[in-house]
């Protein structure tokens, strides 16, 4: 057992060390349109975890599109983390990968939040504390900076929300993997054969061009969208075989690596503006995440 937790937790923390970093990967293929960066990640992700499925022999993830009411969260989870993981692209290739870091620390203290509508759970006085000070945070850097984090709440909102869904979802992760990148391959496809325009003070400008955009790709670009899968179906294969070994109790404190890791590759790394505002309201989250863990620990 005391093997079993040492290899659990050493994976976890990996894979979430990973997470934290991909920003890193994310930035090196920032001269492509982010969306463009998205349609590459689904169909990498896709083709990539069907791959091992085939080779561990296992054919049956279509069955989660039979019954229609698994078809109907699958589809549901597909949505929800396509616009996440867009949204977490062009928030890190567009100097804002301190925007991510917040989202991703508040992303436990909003499952809470949900957990609470949702199913009702009862919270703890230091949970309640941790949502509290985490509110604290937003008012504070809305108050103090005179922006609302738009950003950071809808990272995590889409998350928590994704992660709400997953639970209605009883199936292994790659299983599942695959059936939300197939259901997310239309978008794929419309984000690369459609072209899509924004409207600008001298009229309609390209956000990003169609598929004949893509022959303007050097080299480099092209070798990291084939990696986009691997990239994001390596660090879930590393967490599902961790969450088997370990308590997701102890999960809960590992997680807080991966927006570690992306705060200090977005201050150190990317050289981003860590100003006072943003100081305040991540001492109010830091605090909150502290009080979770504690929450955590006491129950563990």
């Amino acid at each position: 057992m005391v093997k079993d937790f040492k290899k659990g937790t050493a994976l976890a923390a990996l894979s979430y060390c990973i997470w934290g970093a991909l920003p890193l990967f994310w930035k090196m293929l920032s001269a492509a349109a982010p969306l463009h960066i998205l349609a590459f990640r689904i169909t990498g992700s896709l083709l990539f975890v069907t791959a091992i499925l085939f080779f561990k022999k296992n054919f049956t993830f279509l069955r989660h599109f039979r019954e229609r009411r698994e078809r109907s969260y699958i589809i549901c989870a597909s949505l929800l983390v396509t616009f996440n993981w867009g949204l977490y692209i062009w928030t890190v290739n567009t100097g804002h990968a301190i925007w991510a870091s917040l989202g991703y620390y508040m992303n436990p203290l909003i499952s809470i939040a949900l957990g609470l509508i949702f199913f009702k759970e009862r919270l703890s006085a230091p949970q309640w504390a941790a949502f509290a000070l985490t509110a604290a945070g937003v008012i504070a850097l809305t108050v103090l900076s005179g922006e609302f984090p738009t950003v950071s709440i809808a990272l995590a909102l889409s998350f928590g929300a994704y992660g709400l869904v997953k639970k209605k979802i009883q199936a292994d992760a790659l299983e599942v993997l695959g059936a939300e990148t197939l259901a997310a391959l239309p978008v794929a496809f419309i984000l690369l054969f459609f072209p899509f325009s924004v409207l600008s003070g001298g009229g309609n400008t390209y956000l990003f061009g169609s598929l004949s955009g893509l022959k303007n790709y050097g080299l480099p670009l092209w070798i990291g969208f084939l990696l986009a899968g691997p990239a994001t179906a390596m660090p879930l294969l590393l967490f599902s075989e961790s969450a088997r070994l370990i308590p997701l109790s102890a999960l809960g404190f590992v997680q807080f690596l991966s927006p570690t890791f992306t705060l200090l590759i977005g201050v150190f790394v990317f050289r981003e503006q860590f100003s006072v505002e943003y100081l305040a309201a991540f001492s109010f989250v830091w605090l909150g995440v502290l009080l979770y863990s504690f929450s955590l620990f006491r129950k563990r």
